[in-house]
């Protein structure tokens, strides 16, 4: 009797695809990883784990730290060992992904390479979402080579669904400065004619050190813009982009009706975290940054407390 059961069940095993063993909430995620800190995958893995996502991820670097350290060691993986991944993946019927969520990008021929990863997911689940971080620089200065910008430019904004570039990164996608609300709408729709639906500008610094955060969403041909002002939270730190995306991720999946709702709990949570942050100290070998205590706020992740409420207006 028992061998028989287990020959059932068996049998029932190899009837489902592995698509349908992972139907929950399934993130490849692509983007960096230090062994110690919470930047890139470091950062965003557990944040998604948190709110209930299954997450598989490929890492761009492995790094000792972030580069805000005096120094740093690791490795970059290259477009062609990306490419000998998926290759793994797609043979075992493992390209089975809700969303692809990528970051910082090291390389021209990484960043590539993504398409390809976008076209592969994308053939096996035709409701695949792209939420892209376009990781290109910060304080008015670019990080990676400009040659990357046109590449996000003309091949991976136009596959997004969503994407969350910083203030700065909106200024060097569209070419205008963004530095408040009027300008962040105009960028919002010139994005928008790239091809995503949903545009996120995030840390607009405005006057009395408040940050502003600006959602754009284009749905039934109609664009709906939410803002939001919150302070500006003592110190520097890597990371918090990372745990934006993750966040807006989490929160849209959830929201799918209600943008303004999920803007709400990510910057909520977002504030709550970095709070926490900034009452640590910095380390003895770093000039200016601290690291995200994002253990630490657990419970900010998984319950979000609202504390900052929207204003929306339609175009």
């Amino acid at each position: 009797m028992d061998v028989d059961i287990q020959e059932n069940v068996g049998e029932k095993r190899e009837e489902r695809s592995p698509y349908e063993l992972d139907k929950i909430n399934s993130v490849l995620s692509i983007q960096s990883h230090t062994v110690h800190g919470y930047v890139g995958n470091r950062c965003a893995v557990f944040t998604l784990q948190l709110r209930g996502f299954e997450v598989d991820f490929i890492n761009s670097v492995q790094f000792s730290n972030h580069t805000g350290y005096k120094t740093f060691k690791g490795q970059v993986l290259e477009g062609a060992e990306l490419s000998d991944l998926l290759l793994g993946l797609e043979a075992n019927g493992l390209l089975c992904y809700n969303y692809l969520l990528t970051g910082y990008i090291r390389s021209v021929e990484f960043l590539h390479a993504i398409v390809e990863v976008h076209s592969r997911l994308k053939a096996a689940n035709p409701d695949l979402r792209y939420v892209c971080d376009p990781v290109l620089g910060d304080d008015d200065k670019l990080y990676v080579p400009q040659e990357m910008v046109e590449i996000y430019k003309s091949d991976l904004i136009p596959l997004s669904n969503i994407i969350t570039p910083n203030h700065f990164e909106a200024e060097v996608l569209t070419g205008i400065s963004v530095r408040n609300q009027a300008q962040a709408v105009q960028a919002c729709k010139l994005l928008h004619e790239m091809g995503p639906k949903v545009v996120v500008i995030t840390s607009i610094p405005i006057p009395d050190n408040d940050l502003l955060v600006v959602l754009s969403e284009i749905k039934d041909d109609k664009q709906s813009i939410y803002t939001l002002t919150c302070p500006k939270v003592s110190g520097r730190y890597h990371g918090t982009g990372d745990l934006m995306a993750a966040l807006l991720l989490a929160n849209i999946h959830e929201e799918p009706m209600n943008a303004g709702a999920a803007l709400e709990k990510t910057v909520s949570t977002m504030y709550a975290v970095m709070q926490r942050s900034a009452a640590g100290p910095i380390p003895t070998d770093v000039a200016t940054f601290k690291e995200l205590k994002l253990i630490q706020s657990k419970n900010d992740i998984e319950c979000p407390n609202i504390v900052f409420q929207v204003t929306e207006m339609c175009l």
